[in-house]
């Protein structure tokens, strides 16, 4: 991942897509998909509201770019993550 791919910070305003399976491997198990209108919809989804079995397979692209859970998990943390996050039990 490359949060800054030439010196500008992540565009979490920018459309984006999550695929999600519930696997590593490619072709086990149902992949799903949603486009969201920017990248921290996106990032809010895939954290908040996806169950941790689909989490570890998901990918989120945003342009030409393509960012593993851990990826989208370290956005979230980011302190330039723009939307509220939900609180910890």
């Amino acid at each position: 991942m490359s949060m800054e791919p030439t010196g500008s910070k992540f565009a979490f305003e920018a459309p984006a897509e999550i695929y999600s399976s519930g696997s590593f491997r490619k072709g086990k198990g149902p992949m799903s998909y949603r486009r969201f209108t920017s990248s921290a919809e996106a990032i809010r989804f895939a954290v908040e509201e996806l169950p941790q079995m689909l989490q570890r397979g998901t990918v989120m692209e945003v342009g030409d770019e393509r960012f593993e859970f851990a990826d989208i998990q370290a956005l979230y943390d980011s302190t330039d993550y723009p939307l509220p996050r939900v609180e910890a039990d």
